[in-house]
């Protein structure tokens, strides 16, 4: 398993906590910029530019995101 860095993490956790609620909420705006914006900054994040993303690489973070929000989720509940 990769290491990634604690801001990426995090912006992909956002990510999948903002692309949730948009299913639930379908044409909130501010929830499809919020979605954007993350997914410019998970994007681009500088850890791509020492490194060229491969697939894998973008599914492991991508799990990373959901494991962890469904954990917060379900403390939440």
């Amino acid at each position: 398993m990769r290491t990634f860095p604690d801001d990426l993490v995090r912006a992909q956790r956002e990510w999948s906590a903002t692309y949730r609620q948009l299913a639930d909420r379908p044409g909130r705006t501010e929830l499809r910029r919020r979605l954007y914006r993350l997914s410019a900054q998970a994007f681009f994040h500088p850890y791509w530019q020492q490194r060229r993303p491969s697939p894998a690489a973008w599914w492991e973070l991508r799990e990373l995101g959901r494991t962890a929000g469904d954990v917060s989720e379900r403390l939440h509940r």
